[in-house]
């Protein structure tokens, strides 16, 4: 139980930007952190509801609101996942052999490619927010669930790039951790299926966003990395939001 309590706080540690009241790293843990991945997910979903909650009460300008709610998950995750998306475009839009395009994966410098597409991603989740009103909460708060059920499973089930901080992952309990993981992504996109309108398949459509982006950035760079994974994470959460806002 330890390991897990270990675990949990230092994915949050890791992965949220909101100061973790316990601060303690045990690498005999480290194995269990991406199976506690949804669990920050609920931390990011639940706060993301709380916003679009708060802001309807205020009745806050729809382009205000729009802004809050499309930079939130970002700003929650200190910005981990966009740079990744934007690592992964530069490296992959610049159309170049595999090992150039793994050297730019891992350059700091941010070239014109991430630039481009940082803009039209924050005016895609922007605009959909912005043409939505309301929105649903229960399916708004499950979308961060499951976009990090689908990260667990891929970083567990896929091969890493050699140089990546998943190499060296201990991959003990593989099976159980896969069942765990599976069995949160079902929950999370199947209870919003209980609505009756198009809302609630705005999780499984992040999924369905994650598993695209991931295969994708996985073939492009042949192996799996923190980076692929901001990135499908990234593109799997835009994708619900777009169910979520005009499947209605």
């Amino acid at each position: 139980m330890r390991k897990w309590i270990y675990g949990f706080f230092m994915t949050w540690g890791m992965f949220l930007s909101i100061p973790c009241p316990f601060r303690r790293w045990d690498e005999r843990a480290r194995g269990n952190m991406m199976v506690c991945l949804p669990f920050i997910g609920a931390v990011v979903g639940g706060i993301w509801d709380l916003t679009a909650w708060i802001l309807e009460r205020l009745h806050a300008p729809n382009a205000v609101a729009a802004l809050a709610l499309a930079a939130l998950p970002w700003l929650t995750t200190g910005w981990i996942h966009l740079d990744g998306y934007m690592d992964v475009c530069d490296a992959v839009l610049s159309r170049r052999d595999l090992d150039t395009r793994r050297k730019i994966l891992k350059d700091s410098h941010c070239g014109a490619f991430a630039v481009i597409s940082l803009v039209l991603l924050a005016l895609a989740q922007w605009s959909f927010f912005l043409s939505a009103g309301r929105v649903a909460l229960l399916p708004l708060a499950l979308i961060p669930v499951a976009t990090r059920a689908c990260a667990g499973l891929a970083v567990v089930s896929l091969r890493p790039i050699e140089t990546s901080q998943y190499a060296s992952m201990d991959r003990q309990g593989r099976a159980a951790k896969q069942a765990a993981l599976w069995v949160m992504l079902l929950l999370s996109v199947g209870l919003p299926l209980l609505r009756v309108d198009g809302a609630g398949c705005a999780p499984l459509a992040a999924a369905a966003g994650y598993g695209l982006a991931v295969r994708y950035g996985f073939r492009q760079l042949q192996g799996m990395s923190g980076d692929i994974s901001g990135f499908a994470l990234t593109l799997g959460e835009l994708a619900g939001v777009a169910v979520l806002t005009l499947a209605r």
